[in-house]
């Protein structure tokens, strides 16, 4: 590292956890964060703070006025921006370093299997289960750890999916796409502004942990958030063991 990373990265550094050697293998990541809003804001600016090497943010949706009441990495200037632009923007201006790649397009099959070979670490800050599911499955594909995060009214739940793990579970364990689970989305339902951040922060918190090498305690664990009373509560999972995603039977070779 140079004189002026030290001096930037110094309070990690001071860490015994992390240490020169966890923030040099920061530098050198791949983070991948699907979504570059609620969620999504402060994941991007907290790994790009923490200086993870490259970034890659997929969102094709632009900045609105409405998003500005939660989706810190936006402002009014950018409104009609591509979020993935917008969010670009703004963590280049706390890190210029990083090395970011903006895809303003709808994560699909391709993209993923475009920009996930090699990635440290997948980052599922959407709010639709189609694309969760999607994400999962490139997650478990891939053998990328998998952060997924959701919120919705005052509502939020955390979970970390590795597919490296043998005892892990993947998404689709918990929330099996045949169950048709009815789609909830803030544009209808609302959202307290705050629990994205809480949230989004807690992801960006256990990517770092699983970059560096400290691992994650939240796999085989969802941890969820009443933001009304602020109490968190937690359910374990396990591996199902006919997921037509992760299972014996259809896992990757």
């Amino acid at each position: 590292m140079t004189d002026e990373q030290l001096l930037r990265y110094s309070r990690h550094i001071l860490l015994d956890d992390i240490g020169v050697e966890g923030q040099e293998r920061l530098l050198a990541a791949h983070a991948v964060i699907v979504g570059a809003g609620g969620l999504g804001s402060p994941v991007a600016l907290y790994l790009a703070s923490a200086g993870v090497g490259r970034i890659t943010v997929i969102d094709h949706d632009t900045v609105d006025a409405t998003n500005l009441q939660r989706q810190i990495a936006h402002d009014l200037s950018r409104v009609g921006l591509p979020k993935a632009l917008s969010a670009q923007v703004a963590m280049r201006a706390i890190n210029p370093e990083v090395r970011i790649q903006p895809l303003l397009q709808r994560a699909d099959d391709a993209v993923l299997d475009g920009v996930l070979p090699g990635a440290d670490v997948l980052l599922d800050c959407t709010d639709n289960f189609r694309t969760r599911h999607l994400i999962n499955r490139a997650s478990v594909r891939h053998g990328v750890p998998l952060v997924s995060g959701a919120a919705i009214r005052f509502d939020g739940q955390l979970s970390v999916y590795d597919p490296r793990d043998p005892h892990s579970p993947c998404y689709a364990c918990l929330f099996p796409e045949t169950e048709g689970l009815e789609e909830t989305r803030c544009a209808t339902m609302g959202v307290f502004a705050p629990l994205v951040g809480i949230i989004g922060t807690m992801q960006a918190a256990e990517a770092l942990k699983l970059i560096v090498g400290l691992g994650s305690r939240l796999i085989g664990r969802l941890l969820m958030l009443d933001g009304r009373g602020m109490a968190f509560t937690e359910v374990q999972l396990a591996r199902h063991p006919d997921c037509p995603v992760c299972g014996p039977r259809h896992r990757p070779a």
